[in-house]
């Protein structure tokens, strides 16, 4: 009996000791796994998917790999529509990340939100120079003399067009039009020469509409688009507003424009596929456009009325925000990942990789973007509408909480328009919804 008693004590020792044993090793494993833990960890959302979030990722990783301080942490939170609010129910809590990627129009929710720490604290600590980063970038980021976030990725409308069907309807595919005259004339001819083929599509997309008004140096909201003071009314109640409506009626009825509605992926498959010669769409879509047309894509400026002269565009894109409430060795190393993304290295693979402008106009200086630009000359085009813009109210951009709200009305009334409804009745209901929103706004901040 004391034998058998002995021995279970044994076998009991035993798998106490492989228990130890086994615990020694998840010790062990943890010790290593606490060695990278060692970085000070950084979490980013960001809203980048397919070709320029697989940009981004190279350049996390790549930072990641070149120092022993901070691990970044990418992470993918869907669209800008649906990050935002995210953001916004965690903001202020542990679960809040470091910092954020926001659309452009996001900035007034941020600054209003009370969870952000702005950058300008850390510009100021160590007197960084933001001058030498693109004026008509960081015009639209600058509020009140300060800056609350970091540029990063910024973009602008720009016009692409069929060269082929331009030749086959007797038009010089080196010399796009410029005025909305000089598109629905090209339109024209385009139809002619292939009635399978529409001339031009413009997205029923309200930031298209911002950018057309802005490029005839057209305001969109009073107060200097929001950024003297807090908006109280619209400002594009006039014949520049107007003017985008009307422009799209008249080739409606000339049977010239191709409706795609809201839908932007349609609208570039349609023009893959050669059905419309023209349309506008963002700077970021130029490498997937033109990899990817089976014939030769031109890009060209936004177009403006004849009786406007050109003003230039407004930035579009995101900016990176840092959370509040965090520890002050998390904030830092999220800063010096912010100052990392400025680089001009950086920034020219960030441009050449996914089409967005290089925040740091350096960059265009480097090899790997010299050598884009002999392989593929459209991709300066963006840049060169940038630097000719003059920098005003208008081209600065509209700052107010509730633009997102603005672009769904334009939306709508833009829709009505394509569906051949009346301009005046699209256009008013429009103004007046807005000026709604803005009303609304005001008053939920109690302003």
């Amino acid at each position: 009996m004391i034998k058998k008693f002995f021995a279970l004590l044994m076998a009991s020792l035993l798998v106490i000791l492989a228990g130890c044993g086994s615990n020694q090793t998840s010790s062990t494993e943890k010790g290593s796994t606490s060695e990278k833990d060692d970085k000070q960890v950084v979490t980013f959302w960001h809203s980048m998917s397919g070709v320029p979030q697989e940009t981004l990722n190279s350049i996390v990783e790549e930072y990641n790999n070149s120092q022993d301080k901070v691990q970044v942490n990418a992470e993918f939170q869907g669209t800008y529509e649906e990050s935002l609010p995210k953001f916004h129910s965690v903001g202020g809590t542990k679960d809040a990340p470091t910092m954020i990627q926001v659309q452009e129009i996001g900035s007034m929710s941020m600054i209003n939100s009370g969870n952000i720490e702005a950058i300008q604290k850390f510009i100021d600590a160590e007197n960084y120079d933001m001058s030498g980063l693109e004026e008509n970038i960081v015009n639209y980021y600058k509020v009140d003399d300060k800056f609350y976030s970091m540029p990063f990725n910024s973009s602008t409308p720009v016009m692409y067009y069929n060269k082929d069907a331009f030749k086959k309807a007797g038009l010089d595919p080196e010399k796009a039009p410029e005025t909305f005259e000089e598109v629905e004339e090209a339109g024209k001819k385009i139809v002619k020469s292939n009635d399978q083929m529409k001339g031009f599509a413009l997205q029923a997309y309200g930031w298209l509409f911002e950018e057309l008004l802005a490029n005839q140096g057209g305001l969109l909201l009073n107060n200097d688009n929001g950024r003297t003071d807090t908006p109280t009314a619209v400002e594009f109640d006039n014949e520049k507003g107007k003017s985008i409506f009307e422009w799209a009626k008249r080739m409606t009825d000339a049977g010239t424009f191709a409706n795609y509605g809201t839908n932007s992926d349609n609208m570039l498959s349609g023009f893959l596929a050669g059905d419309v010669a023209m349309f506008l769409q963002s700077s970021a879509s130029s490498r997937d456009v033109i990899d990817n047309a089976p014939f030769e894509v031109g890009v060209a400026f936004l177009p403006h009325p004849e009786a406007e002269e050109r003003q230039g565009v407004a930035i579009g894109g995101a900016s990176l925000w840092m959370s509040s409430g965090k520890e002050e060795a998390e904030q830092n190393a999220a800063w010096e990942f912010m100052k990392y993304l400025q680089t001009p290295a950086v920034q020219a693979k960030w441009h050449v990789g996914t089409g967005y402008f290089a925040i740091n106009p350096a960059a265009y200086d480097e090899q790997v973007v010299k050598d884009a630009y002999k392989e593929m000359p459209q991709l300066q085009v963006s840049v060169q509408q940038l630097q000719a813009t003059k920098p005003s109210f208008a081209t600065q951009g509209a700052l107010m909480d509730m633009i997102p709200a603005e672009r769904k009305i334009i939306e709508t009334a833009l829709e009505t328009v394509y569906n051949r409804g009346d301009v005046d009745e699209a256009f008013n209901s429009a103004v007046e919804q807005v000026n709604a929103a803005i009303e609304q706004s005001n008053a939920a901040r109690g302003k």
